[in-house]
């Protein structure tokens, strides 16, 4: 799969998981509770990590990518 392609589904991802959140902040005060849970755990931590995937995914991949090993021989 090409990194433009990657970047697309997680940029939607981004996108479509920001709805309930926009949900949450314009229902009436008495359906909050509802939402509340789902809202905390689920949807604002998806997007701040898909987002500083978007931000910052290049950076992440480069600490992942095979990187020659450092030498380990004993210094005498």
């Amino acid at each position: 799969m090409k990194e433009s392609t990657k970047r697309a589904i997680v940029r939607w991802l981004h996108i479509i998981l920001a709805v309930p959140i926009i949900g949450y902040i314009y229902s009436p005060f008495d359906l909050v509770h509802y939402y509340a849970a789902p809202t905390r755990y689920v949807f604002v931590p998806t997007i701040v990590l898909s987002g500083l995937w978007l931000w910052k995914g290049h950076v992440v991949r480069r600490w992942f990518s095979l990187r020659p090993a450092r030498d380990q021989r004993v210094m005498s």
